[in-house]
């Protein structure tokens, strides 16, 4: 594995390494005793491709349909150009619909991730209704942050699901895991209590470069070339980003996120709902997508 960028640096070979497969059919106890010891799960296959696939297809139609995605769609070639804002009036509602896109809630909502997700945590869950949708042009890449900074307010037991809508290769700026940053307590203790909403002018991400912060803490960014049906599953303190995407084909690189926590928990009212108030009432207008 090697070749990999984090925001414009090559990653060094040796701070770049594989995220470690589970099998989504084994045992619950021994998944979630695999998820406490590495602070996630790469569970390949979980998913049905088809359904997948179908979901891709369905979404880059839509932005091919607002002059963002080349025909065919179901490649996801961008066209440099984008015309969302005059095509659409409100790019919140325009985001609201392709986040709920039935065939995209279909795989992020459906019965076969219910399952899953409540095995894992050995309890009935319940999904956020807002869903996290990227879509990564060339030369665009996530920072590293806890997902914990911005859904803090109900259970402390979200468990967040990555998945890609398509294949994801090491080109295409795949998401990256930080090696034991679940057990990074100096770390952990800076964002504690950090809620981006009710301290605005404190930023989310931790602020380093993913190199630099790799070296320093003597580990190394795990990835994958991920394929349809592949998922990760991690809690609120693991940190986390996505390598650049810098696909030769100038492919945009689609993922979604989807929250699952105990359905008898608190919930950070934020996220659920019709029409879920989101980062400060801006609902998917607050996303950048």
């Amino acid at each position: 594995m090697s070749g990999a960028v984090a925001d414009r640096r090559p990653v060094p070979d040796a701070l770049l390494g594989p995220l470690r497969a589970s099998d989504a059919t084994a045992d619950p106890a021994a998944l979630r005793e695999r998820l406490s010891d590495d602070g996630y799960l790469f569970l390949p296959a979980a998913l049905d491709a088809i359904a997948v696939m179908a979901a891709r297809a369905g979404l880059f139609g839509r932005l091919a349909e607002v002059g963002e995605i080349a025909p065919p769609a179901v490649e996801g070639i961008a066209t440099g150009t984008r015309r969302r804002s005059e095509l659409a009036a409100d790019p919140g509602r325009f985001l609201k619909g392709l986040s709920e896109h039935p065939a995209l809630r279909r795989v992020s909502h459906g019965p076969e991730l219910g399952r899953l997700m409540a095995a894992l945590h050995g309890e009935p869950v319940r999904p956020y209704d807002f869903l996290w949708l990227r879509a990564t042009p060339v030369g665009r890449s996530s920072p590293l942050h806890f997902d914990h900074v911005y859904m803090s307010r109900g259970s402390a037991r979200v468990l967040s699901v990555w998945i890609p809508l398509g294949p994801v290769p090491l080109s295409d700026g795949p998401l990256t895991i930080v090696e034991g940053s679940h057990r990074a307590e100096a770390l952990i203790e800076r964002f504690r209590g950090h809620d981006v909403d009710r301290d605005p002018d404190r930023p989310g991400d931790v602020g380093e470069h993913p190199v630099d912060l790799a070296t320093r803490l003597g580990t190394r960014l795990l990835t994958a070339d991920f394929a349809p049906g592949d998922i990760v599953v991690f809690g609120l303190f693991t940190l986390h980003g996505s390598l650049d995407n810098r696909s030769p084909a100038g492919r945009v690189r689609l993922s979604c996120d989807v929250r699952y926590q105990p359905a008898a928990e608190a919930v950070d009212e934020r996220w659920v709902g019709g029409d879920p108030p989101g980062h400060r009432g801006l609902g998917y207008g607050g996303l950048n997508a």
